[in-house]
Order: C-alpha cells, then structure tokens, then sequence
C-alpha cells in the first residue's frame, strides 16, 4: 500500500514534465524535435503555419486518426506497393539514379524548414519533409496516459462498437484503433480468421502503432545510428546518408542507454540528502539574492539622485551667472537710453544749453559752457559712433554637453578587470622573481590584484591544488623572494574592483636550475638561475 502511494505521488508530481512547451497542455501525440525537446503535433503543425511554411504539416504517423477504423481503410495503394529489395536499392542509390520513399524527384535544392523550438529557444532544422520526418514518442505518450488514469476520479471508457447504450470497454485493440467490450470483440475477431490473431490491450482513447515506425519509410526501426544519432530502420542503413555511419542493433542501444539512465538515477535516489542539502543552499542564495539586489537597487538610486543634486546645483550657478549678466547689461542699456533722451528738443540738456548761450556776461559764460561742452561733445561723439552699450545675444552661454551626454549615456554597471596579460619582456629572475604584467587595453581598471604562485615538482596533495598567495598587490608588478633552486614554479594573477575578482591570467611557469645566471622569459616559460644556497621563502612582495 505504502508502495502504492509513493507511486501515486510520484505520478502526481511529474504534472510539468508532461506539458507541452507550447499550449502548456497534456502532450497529444508528441514528435521528437531534433534538439530532443517534444512538443504536440497539433502544435507543431501551428507553429509552422505561423512561419509561413504551409504543406510541411504532415502526420509523422501513417495510422489512420478514427478510433473505428482498421488498417483494410488505407489507401489500397498504399497497400500494394511493394518496396524494392534492398540490394537493388543500394545498387540504385550508389549510381544516382531512381528515387526512393522521402526523396522528391528532381529536387536539386530541397527547402531547409526551421522550426522555432519554444523550449530551448533556438532553431533546429527539420529538412525537407517537415514534420513527416520526426519521430513520434510514444513513450511519452504512454506516461502522460498512465499519468492521467493515475489522477483521473471516473469517467469510464465505453464500447465503441456496441449499439446505444454502450457498454463499459474491457478491451482495446491497437490493430483496430477500437475499445470493445467482451462480447464486442469476440464479434469482431472471430476465430479461424486474421483478426483473431490481433493481441487485446487494455481500454484506451489514444491508440499507438506497435513499435516505432521509420518516418521515412514506414518500416518498424531496427538500428541505431550513433553518428546522427537517430533510429533507421533496415532501408535506411543502405542509404547514402548513413554510409561509413556507426550504426548499432536498436537492443544494444537500448540496454547501454538503460543502463546509463539507471545507474544516474540510483544516484540521484542515493544521494537525496545532498540534494535537500543543495536546496537548502539555493534557497538561502535566493533570499540573499533579493537582499541584493534590493540593496544595489537602493545604491544605484542614491548615486542617481546624488548626480541630480550636482545637476540642479549646476543648473542654479549657470542661472544665476544668465541672470547676472542680463542684469548688467539692461543696466547698460538703460543708461545709454537716458543719455539719448537728454539730446531730444526740449530736454533737460538741450534746454540748458540753450539758456546757457543766451548768456551775454562773457566770463560767466566761460565758466558755466567749459562742463557743458564736454557733456555736449560726449554726446555728438556717441550720437555719431552709435552702437548699443550692451550686446543682446547671450551665445557666450551655450553649453556643450556632448561630452557629458556620452558619458550619461554609456553610463552602466562597473565590470571586473579582464584577465591580466603577463609582460613577458620584463619578467626575469636574479635571486628572486622580478612578476610584470599589464591590463588589456579596454579593460575596467583595477584597484589591486592577488598573485599566486606554487611549485609543480612537487608531490600533489589530496584535496583541492593549494596556491600561496600575495593579496592586495598594488602596481603591476611584485617580487618573489628567495624561491627555491632547481624547482618549478607557477605563477598566475588577476585584478580586482569594486564589481569583484576578474580572470585569472594565462599561467606562467618557471624554472629554477641550482646555477648562478639570470635570463629573461621566453614566451610563457622563464628560467631562474639562483645561487643553491637560497632558502624557500613563500612571501611575495
């Protein structure tokens, strides 16, 4: 009973593996794409009509669609048409003559149908005759069927063939396409003839051939090409297509894919701990993710909102200097206007200067027209040179925000530094390992970097390969002091910023013979010559 149960169960979860990318419902005769995702005929055939690929639709399957029908309702060509024998077949298809089921006659450049696959959102090719070339799954289809009588809760399935009211079916009959009762079936297969032979089934609404038929040629397949890695039957391994091909018996194929699948889920089912364990940890990084990002939404916010304080800032100084200058200059204007009134008839100036000349006492003339000629003559000066005191064009304050806008625009998230490249010219060893290296050119700058080192001629540990490390190196360049002669060592770095530690860089391994000397890198790989009386020393400085 508990056995039961967990199978009950284990039914019921596996709901979503038994949907269909496309209508998100129960698959209904589900074709293998060549990406091995499934998806419904029904579907399929909207999809491609979508495209626009019209008359590529057709039925992977040559089983009629009527629950009632027999195969004596095909096409009676189709039933007397005899395949040729495969030799000759094989001697017509090496000479490049004849055609064969699948192949158009005088189709020298076949339409290449795509299909959109919704579940791995990429295109796989269908070839020339659609989805009459794919594979339907009937496995598929016999999960998502013990799936629904898992979780159906009534709704029997009645004789199709009794007259009303129908019995409940006891019987189904792949042969036939039909659910009989008892007493039906006995009827419709009478013993002594070739309906008696058909093997009974249990009652079912969907009905599947035997075996998995060859869309190509409608032959039960019987091999397994592991170079396309698709099942051919007899017909198709004289073909051209799969000449020099790995091909296996389908039995092989099928007990090493069994065996493959079994040993990878005894796995799975013996590790369930781990398992919890690894949910544990993704769930613990899911809330830790919303912590995040809700955190670096807040920063990027307060960054956004500190430049629209500068930009407001600015914005008020560049109004307040407009406002300053336009002031000034209405100053300037004004004036010059009061200057030029003065000389209308009857102002003030015009007017004293005409009582001033009716002055007859000749001293006092001379002492009151002296400071009235030079007011006189500034103004005839500017009434014959005139021009505005002030200029009303405000050019001057343009702002060339091209440069800003370019930056606003790629404005975006810093990126880690790229991996380091090793300056192979200026690394070289004289009693210590003289590390150069240089970022990429449209690399993120880095703010430190961390160089490790370890020796590779030595015994390896068990566990993860350990490195010796020098953290927060500043510059692009350190010093390995005192390493130890006639060793080989291996040294790597990578930068640091504010987004994290980028790549490492390519690995660079040196060579220290026990003799004096000292060379410079060659490519990748340096040799260190050092005195053999240093000692090992693990600091990098």
């Amino acid at each position: 009973m508990a056995a039961k149960r967990g199978t009950k169960t284990s039914m019921k979860n596996m709901e979503k593996e038994l949907l269909c990318p496309v209508c998100q419902e129960m698959y209904k005769q589900p074709l293998v794409l060549p990406c091995t995702h499934n998806v419904c005929q029904a579907c399929a055939r909207e999809v491609l009509g979508q495209q626009g690929y019209i008359g590529h639709g057709g039925d992977p399957s040559s089983e009629p669609t009527s629950p009632a029908s027999t195969p004596s309702t095909r096409s009676p060509r189709l039933s007397r048409r005899t395949l040729p024998k495969p030799d000759r077949l094989d001697r017509l298809l090496k000479s490049g003559f004849g055609t064969y089921p699948g192949r158009k006659r005088g189709a020298l450049h076949p339409q290449v149908i795509m299909f959109p696959c919704p579940a791995c959102q990429g295109d796989v090719e269908l070839g020339e005759r659609g989805l009459a070339g794919l594979f339907r799954n009937l496995t598929l289809e016999r999960v998502v069927e013990r799936y629904r009588q898992s979780v159906s809760v009534g709704g029997a399935i009645l004789c199709q063939l009794c007259k009303p009211p129908p019995l409940e079916a006891t019987k189904g009959c792949t042969e036939c396409r039909a659910t009989f009762c008892n007493e039906c079936f006995k009827l419709f297969h009478p013993w002594g003839t070739q309906k008696a032979q058909h093997e009974p089934t249990l009652p079912t609404l969907s009905f599947r051939p035997k075996g998995l038929m060859c869309p190509d040629h409608k032959e039960e397949v019987t091999h397994y090409c592991k170079t396309c890695q698709r099942l051919v039957c007899q017909l198709c391994r004289v073909r051209r297509t799969h000449s020099g091909h790995k091909i296996t018996p389908v039995l092989n194929a099928y007990q090493a894919l069994k065996d493959k699948l079994t040993k990878s889920l005894t796995y799975i089912l013996g590790n369930q701990d781990t398992v919890q364990t690894q949910i544990c940890e993704l769930e613990e990084t899911v809330r830790h993710t919303e912590v995040s990002g809700q955190q670096a939404k807040e920063e990027v916010s307060q960054l956004v909102r500190s430049l629209g304080a500068v930009l407001e800032e600015k914005r008020a100084s560049l109004l307040q200097a407009i406002e300053e200058c336009q002031q000034e200059r209405l100053a300037r204007l004004s004036a010059q206007i009061q200057e030029h009134r003065s000389l209308l008839d009857g102002s003030g100036l015009v007017g004293y200067a005409q009582e001033v000349l009716k002055e007859t006492d000749q001293p006092c003339f001379v002492q009151a027209a002296k400071q009235l000629h030079n007011r006189i003559a500034r103004a005839t000066e500017a009434l014959q040179t005139f021009r505005p005191a002030a200029s009303s064009s405000f050019r001057h304050c343009q702002l060339d925000v091209g440069r800003e806008l370019k930056l606003l625009t790629e404005l975006n998230f810093l990126r880690v530094p790229e991996a380091p490249v090793i300056d192979t010219q200026r690394t070289f060893a004289y009693d210590q390992i003289f590390l150069c290296w240089r970022l990429p050119p449209h690399s993120p700058p880095a703010w430190h970097y961390t160089v490790e080192f370890r020796r590779t001629d030595v015994p390896a540990q068990p566990g993860p390969t350990r490195w010796q490390r020098r953290e927060e190196v500043r510059g692009t360049s350190a010093l390995l002091e005192n390493p130890d002669t006639g060793s080989v060592y291996v040294l790597r770095v990578r930068g640091c910023n504010k987004a994290g530690y980028g790549e490492y860089s390519e690995d660079v391994h040196l060579h220290t013979p026990p003799a004096p000397g000292m060379t410079r890198t060659v490519g990748t790989t340096a040799v260190l010559r050092m005195p053999p009386s240093r000692r090992h020393h693990p600091l990098l400085s």
